[in-house]
């Protein structure tokens, strides 16, 4: 495996900052787009509530690949021409911000209805009660699904590589596909993958400590 590691660590190297540059794009705004859509969908308007919902519903019933693939093979005839890396990252943020919605959602749910009344009261609007009462008190509620989210995202970057995504995978396969060398090749690849989601696991336990040391 070093002998392997030493004629295409380069390769690995190559697939392992594209994925890693992926995932922090991806995670980025699908934060952004399933924080949003998790506040509409507890929103009292119901034209804004409907669209939320059918958002999260379509996109939590649809498997990534075929997200992926419809802005890989679909978009370019249409729309645009993407390269694989761009629509792995398009499909992969969409498809992550559904989830991430629904996480938001429960946790403002689980934020006693008290607070917005509260809030309402003292002078805030609606968004401003939300963004300065409930959400802070929804993302403590939501810490350790928002982690499992968050390393979920990472290891499903590891579709690009069904649409020439120039990821981790791709590589990997390419190496296997030359060497056929398929167990040095692949337990290198899941190391990789390790070097990112451990790191961010432990990260998040450390967030829901601080948070609720703040209690």
């Amino acid at each position: 495996m070093i002998e392997l590691l030493s004629t295409y660590g380069g390769m690995l190297l190559r697939g392992f900052v594209n994925t890693l540059i992926a995932s922090v794009i991806a995670l980025f705004f699908s934060m952004i787009i399933g924080t949003l859509v998790g506040i509409l969908q507890v929103s009292k308007n119901k034209f804004a509530k409907g669209l939320a919902n059918a958002y999260v519903q379509l996109f939590l019933n649809i498997p990534l690949l075929v997200i992926v693939l419809f802005f890989y093979v679909v978009f370019p005839m249409y729309v645009a021409n993407i390269n694989g890396y761009t629509a792995g990252i398009i499909g992969l943020t969409i498809y992550t911000s559904a989830f991430i919605a629904e996480t938001v959602r429960a946790g403002i749910q689980g934020v006693p209805a008290g607070q917005m009344e509260a809030g309402l009261s003292t002078g805030f609007t609606y968004w401003e009660t939300m963004r300065y009462i409930i959400l802070p008190q929804a993302i403590k509620i939501v810490i350790p699904p928002l982690g499992n989210q968050f390393i979920n995202l990472v290891k499903n970057s590891s579709v690009f590589a069904m649409v020439a995504g120039l990821d981790l995978m791709y590589y990997g396969d390419l190496i296997a596909s030359e060497t056929f060398n398929t167990f040095g090749t692949y337990t290198m690849v899941a190391l990789f993958y390790l070097v990112i989601t451990l790191p961010l696991t432990h990260f998040m336990q450390y967030a829901e400590r601080r948070l609720a040391a703040k209690d």
